[in-house]
């Protein structure tokens, strides 16, 4: 309840106010977690939605090896890495033979991550990044639409993204997917959370039934505010498949639905999507 009310406050102030109630659980965290906890203190896990910070790592943990084929050895990058809440429960299955890479815009939770995780898992690797957001990072240098991955050409077997691109709108979410298209190798999978609008959650809307009552049209998706936009954001079911489609990502059915909008059979709170890269067309080929 208390980050329900916080997320509706400007960043300046939710982060004072976090700070100050987190107050009493930080100062005895700092009393007894040892240097290798791999328990960030509540100021952080709270930044991070509910359902509890090691219970939802080690749910999406689950499906990223059940739904998105996850393997021991693959290269996995974690866009929107925050305080490692999926990097954590990781750490005991991503082998050194593939690693881990993660970057987030807040940079006290990638300074917990550098100084907690990777001293004990050097194939795990942490990067601040200073790409603005106008809710969880108002005065950052970098448009996302400007941003290019820190990263090779085809590097990565896997790339999720959790509670992400439900905070960003649709020109951002177009590049991010065209850079998570030049990153992973042909073959490879992106899992992603969305909020997806479609007939039965425009209804459960309409009904008075969804946590989110997106409202709003912002440049051709849904939000919560035209104040601040990127607070929550919810995209039309064939708008994502357009999006997937143009970077070169090809569905891979089903969308697994989520119960943010009250339906009565879900998996997860969000909707999660997996796509595949496919293989460029040739120059000149004929398309069927």
């Amino acid at each position: 309840m208390i980050e329900r009310l916080l997320s509706t406050l400007p960043s300046s102030l939710r982060l004072l106010l976090r700070r100050l109630y987190y107050l009493p659980s930080d100062l005895l965290y700092h009393l007894t977690a040892g240097a290798d906890s791999l328990v960030p203190p509540k100021s952080m896990t709270g930044m991070v939605g509910g359902g509890g910070f090691e219970k939802v790592g080690r749910e999406f943990m689950g499906y990223f090896i059940e739904l998105g084929g996850l393997r021991p050895d693959d290269r996995v990058l974690d866009v929107g890495c925050g305080v490692g809440r999926m990097a954590i429960p990781l750490t005991e299955y991503l082998s050194p033979k593939g690693g881990y890479w993660g970057f987030d815009i807040i940079a006290r939770e990638i300074r917990w991550c550098r100084t907690h995780i990777t001293p004990q898992f050097g194939h795990f690797h942490f990067r601040h990044v200073d790409i603005y957001n106008r809710h969880y990072n108002p005065r950052g240098t970098v448009r996302p639409r400007d941003f290019r991955f820190p990263y090779e050409d085809d590097f990565f077997d896997f790339v999720f993204l959790t509670s992400v691109f439900t905070h960003m709108l649709p020109g951002d979410v177009a590049h991010y997917l065209d850079e998570i298209a030049r990153v992973l190798k042909v073959g490879g999978r992106c899992m992603a959370t969305f909020f997806v609008l479609n007939e039965e959650s425009k209804a459960l809307i309409r009904a008075g039934r969804s946590t989110l009552p997106f409202r709003y049209e912002v440049e051709g998706c849904l939000t919560l505010s035209t104040r601040d936009p990127e607070a929550a954001v919810a995209y039309e079911e064939e708008a994502v498949f357009a999006l997937l489609s143009a970077a070169g990502l090809r569905l891979s059915p089903p969308i697994h639905y989520g119960s943010w909008c009250g339906r009565e059979n879900f998996l997860s709170y969000q909707d999660i999507v997996v796509a595949v890269k496919e293989a460029p067309v040739p120059s000149g080929a004929a398309v069927a």
